[in-house]
């Protein structure tokens, strides 16, 4: 987008921005969780009635479909931190891209895998 200054607003992410904004997202989404799991938790203080109901809408189709998200965002959290170890700690700066694209890849298919678990509970797959 150019100005009638003459200034170029337009902005492309780099790889590395890419990354580097998945893993503040994920670590969000860890941290989301963990509050979650933490009010869950504190559920069983008010009885079994109360943690069962809590329960119950646990285990409805939206919260399994959120758990695949949440096997994901792991997987990308850990994999990626462990590529930032890489490029720190073990020369991997040239090669940050491709351990990038490696990362995802790996995300990618263990996702899906992990996903298979979850849609057979469901009924989905046979």
């Amino acid at each position: 987008m150019r100005y009638k200054d003459g200034y170029d607003f337009s902005y492309k992410l780099s790889v590395g921005q890419v990354a580097w904004i998945l893993h503040r997202l994920s670590g969000l989404a860890l941290m989301f969780y963990l509050g979650l799991h933490i009010w869950v938790i504190s559920n069983l203080n008010g009885g079994p009635l109360a943690f069962n109901k809590v329960m119950e809408l646990l285990n409805s189709p939206v919260f399994k479909i959120l758990e695949i998200g949440l096997w994901g965002v792991i997987l990308y959290h850990v994999l990626n931190g462990i590529r930032l170890l890489l490029i720190d700690f073990a020369g991997g700066a040239k090669y940050h891209k491709q351990l990038f694209w490696v990362v995802f890849l790996i995300v990618l298919i263990l996702t899906v895998l992990g996903a298979i678990p979850f849609l057979h509970h469901l009924g989905g797959l046979k």
